[in-house]
């Protein structure tokens, strides 16, 4: 799952790839943790699923050490350099610094560009881990710490690195890989926010009786009811977040690609090491 880049005319670049492990690694924690968003809709109205809501936080906290393992295992499995975890920290550290410009203003989060164009360049492993990690640190630095933070930890990673499976990676430049980019971050900006909302949704029963969840309704009746949550909660954050994305991507997005495309020539990230006699 290696992508090359040619940057501006520069020989190709292979960016940090995806191995075995870390591939098994990543699908076993977006399983359970789709299994974890999603069991209002898999689970059926004669289920006891929903009496041991009271657990959530300690399966909350399961999922976090995946989260850090997943970390772990593409950290050590790519062979990261010093120059390669450099990056990964100052992009992380970037993002959780980014996060904090637009918060309280319409859902104005400018760290979701950044988030794109880093798993653009940098591929899907790294956008993976430089999600969680920046939510991670973004958590620390605004006190956000909460069940909350293994859910938006893991809905970034995939944000992240689904910008990394865009298609064009070799070849797309200039306003068509501006508009692609820029697409797919106004549609996962939506995304975001209703995975988000699935880890707080099924626990607010009886605080509003039209759009909380029912544990003994049907699907259907418990899906438009979190569509009507979705509308009446998140829907003008996340259209702002998503504008945000938008926006920033046109306007900064071909300095921060060229840079971030600069960056991984010259720290040749898989450029074996090797020792000279003298």
């Amino acid at each position: 799952m290696a992508h090359g880049d040619r940057g501006e005319g520069g020989p190709a670049v292979k960016v940090v790839h995806l191995g075995p492990r870390s591939v098994a690694a990543l699908v076993l924690v977006s399983a359970v943790g789709i299994a974890a968003l999603g069991w209002p809709f898999l689970a059926p109205p004669t289920s006891q699923v929903g009496a041991h809501a009271a657990d959530a936080p300690w399966f909350f906290a399961g999922l976090l050490v995946l989260l850090v393992l997943v970390l772990a295992a593409t950290i050590s499995e790519s062979g990261l350099g010093p120059k390669a975890v450099a990056m990964l920290g100052v992009l992380a550290a970037t993002g959780a610094a980014l996060r904090p410009l637009g918060a309280g203003t319409a859902g104005i989060e400018p760290m979701f560009f950044l988030m794109v164009l880093s798993g653009r360049v940098l591929g899907p492993g790294f956008g993976f881990t430089l999600g969680s990690l920046s939510m991670f640190a973004s958590a620390l630095l605004t006190g956000g710490v909460g069940p909350w933070m293994p859910f938006q930890m893991l809905a970034l990673g995939w944000f992240a690195m689904g910008a990394g499976l865009l298609p064009g990676a070799e070849r797309l430049r200039g306003r068509a890989e501006l508009a692609l980019l820029a697409g797919y971050g106004f549609l996962a900006a939506f995304a975001y926010g209703t995975v988000t909302n699935l880890a707080g949704w099924p626990f607010m029963q009886g605080q509003a009786s039209n759009i909380a969840f029912q544990p003994d309704g049907s699907v259907p009746a418990n899906l438009a009811r979190f569509l009507l949550y979705c509308l009446a909660t998140s829907l003008g954050w996340d259209l702002g977040r998503a504008l945000c994305t938008v926006v920033l991507t046109f306007f900064l997005g071909p300095a921060v690609l060229r840079a971030l495309r600069r960056a991984t020539r010259r720290a040749a990230f898989e450029t074996a090491v090797t020792f000279e006699a003298r």
